[in-house]
């Protein structure tokens, strides 16, 4: 069912009736959305702090949550991180979307009903090229991303752990522009 809300919401996104130009307009426009398609219980609020909610004691990578979506006495959270690199860096940038998968399974351990992470691109090397790299697989050419994902650029120490499995699979929406979205937990609750 949440995903019926992010089609729709890139619906208006490729018909030009929203726009959206970098992360901050993403989060503010289908936050925005978002209140006006749930009922009217459900809080969505941005930058929510991790802190905020009653979950288990993890030692959360991050601080606040992109988009929070929860019911009153807290019964139903949703946590939304987006991506929308707008500056290259292929290999960073996708890194570091592997890391908000990791966040959103995170939450979802440590008490989050669901977690959907959202990425927009309208830099086509994002989606498509070369797929030598585990890396560039994930992304352009539906290879699974599962276990542990190294950091691909610099001293290389870092890594990420994704638990679950997840496939991107990339969806038009306006002019060069494409999206995907993967949940964690269990999204048709909204």
């Amino acid at each position: 069912m949440f995903g019926e809300y992010i089609a729709g919401f890139f619906g208006l996104v490729a018909s030009g009736e929203v726009e959206v130009y970098n992360e901050f307009s993403l989060q503010h426009e289908l936050g925005c959305y978002l209140r006006s398609k749930l009922p009217s219980q459900f809080k969505v609020q941005f930058e929510r702090p991790v802190g905020f909610f009653r979950l288990k004691a993890l030692p959360y990578v991050k601080k606040e949550i992109d988009v929070a979506i929860f019911s009153p006495e807290q019964q139903l959270k949703v946590a939304v991180e987006l991506k929308f690199p707008r500056n290259g860096q292929y290999p960073e940038q996708i890194f570091k979307a592997c890391q908000d998968i990791a966040v959103i399974e995170q939450l979802v351990a440590g008490g989050f009903d669901s977690g959907t992470f959202i990425m927009l691109a309208d830099d086509p090397l994002f989606f498509s090229g070369e797929t030598r790299s585990e890396l560039y697989r994930c992304f352009r050419a539906g290879h699974p991303i599962v276990g542990s994902i190294q950091k691909p650029t610099g001293a290389r120490d870092e890594a990420v752990t994704i638990s679950g499995t997840y496939t991107i699979s990339w969806t038009d929406c306006a002019g060069r522009m494409k999206f995907t979205f993967v949940n964690a937990g269990n999204p048709s609750l909204i």
